[in-house]
């Protein structure tokens, strides 16, 4: 097998870890993976690769917006969004993929909480982030899966 080819898979095995590791950034990981076998071998075809960078650009965007949609969902503002968001990210270093879910949630859950004192509505937006971020990463892994499966199935077959 070409250099280039196992790079390719190196590349999409890598964006699907990319799905659950927080600063991997999946899509663009496994698009680039596609990008190499395209350029070494010339397939799939335009319809497939057409299909395959759809899924890459939809990971992204649910690699980005996932969280967000499902605190805004629960009634969280956009200020609370952007601040839990903020307090994920500066958690990554201390607890990894945990330590952004209970950043996300504890942080949405008080800024919440402070700024309409009703405990149940604050825990239930709270958990809607907390889904948003889980069912981010699922949407993620499901679809850099495909994005695997489809080139190991054009490249055997």
């Amino acid at each position: 097998m070409e250099a280039l080819v196992l790079l390719a898979f190196a590349l999409l095995a890598l964006g699907m870890i990319g799905s659950i590791l927080p600063l991997l950034p999946s899509g663009l990981t496994s698009l680039a993976g596609v990008a190499a076998y395209w350029w070494q071998t010339g397939r799939p075809g335009p319809l497939a690769l057409a299909a395959l960078v759809v899924f890459g650009v939809a990971a992204t965007l649910v690699d980005w917006f996932g969280g967000a949609l499902g605190a805004n969902a629960g009634g969280a503002s956009t200020r609370t969004t952007l601040i839990a968001a903020g307090v994920g990210l500066l958690l990554i270093p201390l607890g990894g993929p945990v330590g952004i879910i209970l950043g996300i949630a504890g942080t949405v859950f008080a800024l919440e909480y402070y700024r309409h004192g009703d405990h149940e509505a604050s825990l239930k937006t709270a958990a809607y982030a907390t889904a948003g971020v889980l069912a981010s990463a699922l949407a993620q892994l499901l679809l850099t899966g495909a994005m695997f499966a489809i080139l190991l199935a054009a490249h055997f077959l």
